[in-house]
C-alpha cells in the first residue's frame, strides 16, 4: 500500500518525467497518509490509442489512480488528490501543442484483504 497506477497518452512519453513524478508523489503522500515510503508502488501504462472528445490528434491525457488502505478521512483523501494533481502538472513539462487532461482518483483498496511480503 499504496498502489498507484498511471495511464498516459503515448504522445506524452518524452515530456512526462514519470520517475521524478513518482518519487515526489511518494515523498509527499507518505507524510499525508502516514505510510512508510518503502510501501509505495507506482506503475506506468503508456496508452498507444486514446480518443478524447471529438478525437483530435492534439488531445492527450494522464490519469492517476491512487489506491490506499481504508480509514483515511475525506479531508485527507481530498488533500492527497490535490497534491497528486499538482505534482502531476508540475512533471508534465511543456504542453508542446497538446491539450492534456490530467486527472486523479483517490480510492480505498477494495475487496478482500491486502497481503504483502518483502523478499530480501
Amino acid at each position: 500500500m499504496p498502489q498507484i497506477t498511471v495511464e498516459y497518452s503515448a504522445q506524452l512519453a518524452e515530456r512526462f518525467d514519470r520517475r521524478a513524478f513518482a518519487l515526489a508523489l511518494h515523498a509527499e503522500a507518505s507524510a499525508l497518509i502516514d505510510s512508510t515510503l518503502s510501501s509505495f508502488k507506482t506503475r506506468f501504462h503508456r496508452l498507444d490509442e486514446v480518443v478524447i472528445g471529438a478525437g483530435a490528434e492534439t488531445d492527450a491525457m494522464v490519469h492517476v489512480d491512487l489506491a490506499i488502505l481504508p480509514g483515511r478521512s475525506p479531508e485527507t483523501k481530498q488533500k492527497l488528490g490535490q497534491t497528486a494533481l499538482d505534482l502531476l502538472v508540475d512533471h508534465l513539462g511543456d504542453a508542446g501543442g497538446l491539450s492534456t487532461q490530467a486527472t486523479v482518483k483517490v480510492r480505498d483498496l477494495e475487496g478482500g484483504h491486502y497481503h504483502k511480503h518483502v523478499l530480501q
